[in-house]
């Protein structure tokens, strides 16, 4: 159950800079700054949750690197990020390297 949160804590990772980039519009201010909020609350809570039975440097590890390649790729999907080799590989290494976080323990 852990790793269920841990990984749901990842995903919600990805919701608060979401948020950020919502509230940079205008009219959206307060509804955006409101849910980068959430987001980092319920990711938080679901990190905990996760650390209770996953080592603390594997389970921020595993956060973070899902939070960055999920926030990379919503990027490019939905708002026209960058995309170029040398960025798509970055993201696969942070992939890989959370799936060797998670094979290592």
């Amino acid at each position: 159950m852990a790793w269920v949160y841990l990984i749901l804590a990842g995903l919600l990772e990805i919701g608060w800079p979401l948020g950020l980039k919502l509230a940079q519009s205008d009219g959206y201010r307060v509804l955006g700054t409101l849910m980068a909020v959430a987001f980092m609350a319920a990711s938080g809570f679901c990190l905990f949750m996760a650390q209770k039975a996953i080592p603390m440097g594997t389970a921020y590890a595993v956060w973070t690197g899902i939070g960055a390649a999920g926030a990379f790729l919503v990027g490019v999907v939905f708002f026209g990020d960058p995309s170029s080799f040398g960025r798509w590989l970055g993201a696969a290494l942070i992939i890989s390297g959370v799936v060797v976080m998670k094979l290592a323990s």
